[in-house]
């Protein structure tokens, strides 16, 4: 007489990620490299912000950029009011045959009288200004600089505009590193400036899914590296 086979154990393996559905799925690159600041000659301003072109390293990241997410699938590209954004994204609009749409309100971060290039020359020589926005981790201490509270609510409009109109989809937003560093700062609830400092070209990804956004990446670079 056999025995009946007692029942297998339920497993419960690990699983991969699974965004949930109808969540929007946004890939935010930071604009490649802009022109270097110069006292004597002050960016162009746009609506009174900075707007340089970029630079010929941030044409060629531009580049990178396009080649390595020319045969993926994006359902919208987006850019900013400032032209480097536009600039960076240029190749893969090309390549994909997409037009960016533009979303002001994931223009960077407004710095007052720091602006036009004076932001970068007051960090280089290390101003008492400068070191105390990066010690209390408040764009609000440059003098006539954007409410810290009102970027972060301008920050939250956009990303969620963008989600809004492409649930289920996915989205390449060509921004800003400040801009950057605000979503996800959001999304982690975290210190103000904990991912302030993306790097020129990189990859940032957050899934947004009503309320719920979801930090999947943040400063990849592997396409600009040899």
């Amino acid at each position: 007489m056999t025995m009946p086979e007692e029942p297998a154990e339920p497993e419960y393996r690990q699983r991969r990620f699974t965004a949930p559905p109808g969540a929007a799925d946004l890939l935010l690159i930071r604009h490649g490299e802009s022109a270097p600041a110069r006292a004597s000659k002050p960016f162009p301003l746009v609506d009174g912000q900075g707007d340089p072109e970029l630079a010929p390293d941030g044409l060629a990241q531009a580049q990178l950029i396009a080649e390595r997410l020319g045969k993926e699938q994006f359902d919208a590209l987006y850019v900013t009011p400032l032209r480097r954004t536009a600039q960076t994204a240029a190749p893969l609009a090309e390549r994909l045959g997409i037009t960016p749409r533009v979303i002001p309100e994931l223009r960077e971060i407004f710095l007052g009288e720091w602006e036009g290039g004076v932001f970068r020359q007051k960090v280089a020589e290390r101003d008492p200004l400068a070191e105390r926005l990066w010690a209390e981790e408040r764009w609000s201490v440059a003098p006539g600089a954007e409410d810290d509270d009102a970027f972060a609510a301008r920050v939250r409009a956009g990303i969620e505009r963008i989600a809004a109109e492409h649930a289920g989809q996915r989205v390449a937003v060509f921004t800003h590193g400040g801009v950057i560093g605000q979503a996800l700062a959001l999304a982690a609830r975290s210190r103000p400036f904990a991912f302030v400092g993306a790097d020129n070209g990189s990859f940032s990804q957050l899934v947004v899914h009503g309320p719920q956004w979801i930090v999947r990446r943040y400063n990849d670079t592997a396409h600009l590296t040899s």
